[in-house]
Order: C-alpha cells, then structure tokens, then sequence
C-alpha cells in the first residue's frame, strides 16, 4: 500500500470534499452532488457526492459509503479518496468488470460539524423503517436516559454508580443493547432514530434506485468506526437475518465476518438499519454486505466521548471553549490521527474491496 495514503485523509469536511472531487477530477469521473438543505461549520457547502467509476449498464455494483455516523467520515473519506488514488485498485476494478459507486459523505451535516448524527439529532443507522407502523420499543433505554444524559457535566458519582450497578445487573452487553439498538422516544437521546425519513435517508433511497436498479448483483461496504481494537477492521454482516446471506458474505470476505444476529459482533442488533434499503430499491438484485468497522479506543471510552457531545449540544448555553474540547474529544473517539492507524484501515479497505470484487466476479 502507498506509504503516502495518510496525505488522502483530512482535518474537516471541507478538506475531504475538496480532495475528492479532485481525486474524481483527476480520473475523469463525473460526479452527482446532492446538495443538502443546511450549511457546513465553516459556511460551506454540504453534499453527498456520487461517483460510478465502470459502466452505466453494468450487472454487478459495488458500493463503498462513508460518513453514515458524520464523523466516523474522516475514516470513511480518506479511504475513498486513497483508493481512488490507487492505480493497482483501478485496475482491478476495470479487470473486474464491476462498476463501483462511491458514496462520499452519507451524513455531511455531521461530518461538518463534527456529530455522529444528522441535524435532526438522528442516527441514520436507525432511521430506516416504515414510519406508518409502530416503531420498535427500547424500554431498556427508557430506564438509563437520564443516567447517559444527565442534567449536569461530568455526571455525578450516583448517576456512574447508577449506570454500573445497572451494567453489573444486566451484564455489559445487554447495557450496549440498551444503549445504541435505537430508540423512538427521546428526541434529545443518543441513538435516536427518528419519527420520519431524514433528508439522507431519502437522498440515499434516491441514489440507490438511480444506480442499483439495472444491476443483477450489488455488494456494500459500509465504513465505520467506533468498535473493536485500535485499527482492526472487524467485518460485519451488513443485512437482514438471513442464512444464505450470512454464507456468501463469509465466503467473500472471511469465515471472521461476524454477524449481530448471532451475537459474534462487537456490535449489538439494531433496529432501522440502513443496508435493508437495498431490498427497498432494488429488489431485483442480490445482495452481499458488510461493514467495516473500525477500533479506535474502549467502547467505554467512545461512550463517554459521545454522551459529553450530545450533553453540550443540549446546553446552548455552555461556552465556546468547553464546547470545542467536546467536539474534540467525539473526534478523536473515531478518529485515530496518527499514520499508521490510517495506513491500516487502507490497507484492510483494499483487500475487502479486491475480495468483493472477486466475489461479484464469481457470482456471474
């Protein structure tokens, strides 16, 4: 892998969009700019960007999509842009046959300003449902939301002696179930996913008809950070709860893809997931996904990182420099600024690429 594949990586949205679509430009790729109804941090234009790199008609697809989770984009982007750089990749994709389709920024208000949600305070990754039936019911998060969200910062000691006597009750994953499986009932919570679609929720179904409706076989790959050891890139299955689905997938990628449905995942079952609206939009297709998830530091750590953030946002009144450490402490819980961590999630993201290449190749 390029030693200089960290330079693709970037200090804001901003940077990011513009080494992308240069990194587009560079290769003659057209690009379709999604404009988003809000401003960026720094006034800037907000988009999710879509590049097709292979043929309009082509029957098998790839996906690879950045920033669902806004910041975990700083992991996201720069990978895409790396790859784009990458002529051995390039090749590899023309030798396949497979159009690949970059979605660059899924969730640019979040990226931009530095939130895991959209402007709606919503995760997109629980926002993909059927909003004229009933909504899934967390009552486990009911019980710990004014311990994760307290009326002040840091938390007491009763409200940590609280969410630890509650996880030495439960147990420590049945607490990480409780907290991001998604809820409907606090708008102001952490994991909310939403009373209707979010502006990325729609313009993602849009792009995904737009794109996957002519193809026979479509693969994802979706990245994130957040979970697992520092720079290992823990491959999860990406779909609904389905056998021969899981099969495939641990075939392309590695009988190590872990799944949440059979609790061999760093990550608890959701609800709302993004990836089902593939089978939305293009019903037509077979479908393969995973996502690659990325450690960064002790899930513990993350959530504290997290909950100070969604604290600060929920007091406008808190000054700016203790607002600014906040932002800066949720960054770095998904983002690990150092070369080598970013050489990694490179190198991992290549190999996942070439193997689902590979995969959609052998499908045909």
């Amino acid at each position: 892998m390029d030693p200089t594949a960290s330079s693709a990586f970037s200090q804001s949205y901003a940077e990011a969009r513009t080494k992308f679509l240069a990194a587009c430009e560079a290769l003659g790729l057209d690009v379709e700019s999604h404009i988003h109804p809000m401003l960026g941090r720094d006034g800037e234009l907000l988009a999710m960007d879509v590049v097709r790199h292979g043929p309009r008609d082509a029957q098998r697809l790839l996906i690879l999509s950045s920033a669902c989770h806004g910041v975990e984009g700083f992991a996201g982007s720069g990978i895409q842009i790396a790859l784009l750089r990458d002529a051995r990749w390039r090749q590899a994709v023309q030798a396949s046959g497979v159009a690949v389709l970059y979605i660059h920024a899924l969730n640019p208000y979040g990226f931009s300003w530095w939130r895991r949600v959209t402007q709606e305070n919503v995760d997109l990754n629980r926002n993909f449902h059927d909003f004229s039936r009933p909504l899934p019911r967390n009552d486990a998060y009911d019980e710990i939301h004014a311990w994760l969200l307290p009326r002040q910062w840091p938390p007491g000691p009763e409200v940590e002696a609280a969410i630890q006597a509650y996880i030495e009750r439960h147990g420590p994953m049945a607490f990480q179930a409780a907290v991001s499986q998604g809820q409907y009932t606090h708008e102001d919570g952490l994991y909310y996913g939403g009373r209707n679609p979010t502006w990325s929720n729609v313009t993602l179904r849009h792009v995904l008809r737009e794109h996957g409706r002519q193809a026979a076989d479509i693969a994802w790959i979706d990245l994130h950070t957040g979970l697992g050891p520092c720079g290992h890139g823990e491959r999860i299955f990406a779909s609904r709860n389905d056998a021969t689905e899981l099969e495939r997938a641990r075939r392309w990628w590695g009988p190590e893809v872990t799944s949440i449905y059979d609790g061999s995942s760093s990550s608890a079952e959701l609800t709302g997931m993004m990836w089902l609206s593939i089978f939305d939009e293009c019903p037509q297709a077979r479908y393969t996904g995973i996502a690659l998830e990325y450690g960064t530091m002790p899930v513990l750590e993350v959530l504290h990182a997290l909950r100070a953030e969604h604290w600060v946002e929920n007091h406008p009144e808190v000054d700016d420099v203790r607002r600014a450490a906040f932002k800066r402490q949720l960054r770095d819980a998904f983002y690990v600024d150092t070369d080598d961590w970013k050489r990694r999630l490179v190198e991992q993201a290549f190999d996942a690429g070439l193997q689902a290449l590979s995969g959609l190749r052998a499908g045909a």
